[in-house]
């Protein structure tokens, strides 16, 4: 069984458990504008005119696709009765839609999540339009919790790709932590992190621009910025945000060392402080990660020993989903902020996989951030390789 059908499968089992008839994904074009959705459902293949992609919760998989297409999505395995078209899907539809006759139809629209928000709002106006003089115009809802829960809940399939996105990515920063020296630019260390990347055939987890971020010293810019000309001296807290992307499913991971000045030995204490804060704040953290617990508690627990420490807080999420993309939708673990609408509120699943990425300022040294990914088992959360425990110390 191919990975989408595994996808097709589960929807099925989710508008069950939700108690929605029917899962609508109305797309045309997606050459231009591509639902999120359609890599979970069709994997990387387009449809070019206007295209219903239809499941409900009695089991039923319908595509109703331009006849030129049809037999490209047979192929799939995935739609059990593919209904093609020459002039106009508007009549196929509705009489699909009668023929279910469902009570709710979820269409691909959300304030909180951007991967379920793939429905543009043409589109949506030109379905009303078509279903104006049908009850279903007013049985639209949002897939949200449909989409939320299919990208969220990985099958064991999602979760070896993300293991071994991980484990590369582990690979590539020892490889590089052993590749530095004092006198390196940012943009050197960088390009040796992609030239590595390019070896092991996977892709950037993110815009080869700012993957990865690296940043040497107190002067680096931090955030979704990529490296400068800034050199590697001693003295420096070296900090760095990479991902990979493997057959489709990324990592995200940060990890921290320090350029040792002649003599030294250990980081300076004022460091060790600083990192044992972030080490303190993730594992309390993911010791909390329990399917059930709302993504705000579990960042209001890290936020409070960066606050506790004497730090600000840290000016973002303590984590976010992660999957085919490094900043997966769905439940975040964040504070209940105006950017972040209703998704700090959401619950934890098994399933999902998250990143948590506390970080902090030390002043005249710089960033200390760490990020270890983690997914969330009947057993509370799990690291799916060793995390970063201690300074890399760089002679």
């Amino acid at each position: 069984m191919t990975l989408i059908q595994e996808k097709a499968q589960q929807a099925i089992a989710i508008l069950k458990e939700l108690e929605i008839d029917v899962w609508l994904t109305f797309v045309r074009e997606t050459s231009g504008v591509r639902d999120p959705v359609l890599d979970l459902l069709i994997g990387p293949n387009d449809l070019t005119w206007q295209s219903a992609l239809i499941f409900t919760r009695h089991g039923d998989r319908i595509a109703i696709v331009g006849n030129l297409e049809k037999d490209a999505v047979a192929r799939l395995g995935i739609f059990d009765d593919i209904l093609g078209y020459d002039n106009a899907i508007s009549n196929l539809l509705r009489t699909t839609l009668a023929r279910l006759n469902p009570d709710r139809i979820a269409v691909n629209t959300s304030q909180n999540n951007v991967h379920a928000d793939g429905l543009t709002h043409a589109m949506y106006e030109i379905l009303r339009g078509y279903l104006a003089d049908t009850p279903y115009a007013e049985r639209l809802v949002s897939a949200e919790p449909v989409i939320n829960a299919l990208r969220g809940r990985k099958t064991p399939e999602e979760l070896a790709r993300i293991r071994r996105a991980i484990e590369i990515t582990d690979e590539i920063y020892q490889k590089t932590f052993a590749f530095l020296k004092v006198g390196m630019t940012e943009i050197e260390v960088g390009a040796y992190m992609q030239k590595l990347a390019r070896e092991y055939g996977v892709g950037l987890a993110w815009s080869a621009e700012n993957c990865p971020a690296v940043n040497s010293g107190p002067g680096s810019p931090i955030g979704h910025s990529g490296p400068t000309d800034i050199k590697v001296e001693r003295g420096h807290i070296l900090h760095f945000d990479f991902g990979v992307k493997y057959e489709g499913y990324c990592s995200d991971i940060q990890r921290v060392g320090y350029v040792l000045r002649e003599g030294e030995t250990e980081a300076p204490p004022e460091v060790q402080r600083g990192f044992i804060t972030i080490r303190t704040a993730i594992e309390k953290a993911r010791a909390a990660m329990k399917a059930g617990a709302t993504g705000n508690s579990i960042d209001t627990i890290a936020r409070e020993v960066i606050t506790d420490a004497g730090y600000p807080e840290y000016p973002y999420a303590l984590g976010h989903q992660m999957g085919r993309v490094a900043h997966d939708g769905g439940a975040l673990l964040g504070p209940l902020w105006e950017k972040y609408g209703d998704a700090p509120k959401q619950r934890l699943e098994i399933g999902q996989v998250f990143t948590i990425e506390p970080g902090l300022a030390v002043a005249g040294y710089g960033y200390i951030g760490l990020e270890e990914d983690v997914v969330i088992t009947e057993n509370g959360a799990e690291y799916f390789t060793a995390p970063q425990r201690e300074i890399v110390l760089i002679k």
